[in-house]
């Protein structure tokens, strides 16, 4: 079991690494959660992402997706109707209220979202703005030395 540390010392004597501690302590607080809903968290191509939440009992209106800077939420509450809670000898499936975060890396986009048999499918893709792609620079030949012109002049009066 991990205890909370206190990065307050650092904040106040470092300039710049807010997004860091921020970082880590989001980390310590999410480790520390029930692990509801499950996910899995797949590779789908050289860019591509997929997230899949099991979310057994919500209905597509029950579930929210927002994506906001580098974080992307899930959240989900039931709605249930007025029903009679003695009808049930067992609940198993868990259909209590939930949020669950995820951070993203730069330049990494949300797609789309599905729903489908009880599982929520959230599409990614990382997309590298041109200006940050790596590209070749071409080497050229390099030129010979010229004189400087007013050097020439100076030398021909001088002769």
């Amino acid at each position: 079991m991990r205890t909370q540390f206190d990065f307050s010392p650092y904040r106040r004597s470092t300039v710049g690494f807010d997004r860091l501690f921020d970082l880590l302590e989001t980390g310590m607080r999410s480790e520390s959660g029930d692990g509801y809903p499950p996910f899995d968290l797949e590779k789908t191509g050289d860019n591509g992402y997929r997230i899949t939440l099991a979310v057994p009992g919500f209905g597509r209106d029950e579930i929210e997706v927002t994506a906001q800077q580098n974080q992307l939420v899930v959240s989900a509450s039931k709605r249930e109707a007025e029903t009679d809670d003695q009808r049930y000898l067992y609940r198993g499936i868990a259909t209590r209220p939930f949020e669950r975060r995820f951070q993203l890396a730069d330049f990494v986009q949300v797609r789309g979202a599905a729903f489908e048999n009880g599982l929520l499918r959230i599409e990614l893709e990382r997309e590298i703005p041109e200006t940050m792609k790596p590209r070749k620079i071409a080497i050229g030949q390099a030129e010979a030395p010229r004189q400087i012109e007013g050097r020439a002049e100076s030398q021909q009066q001088a002769a």
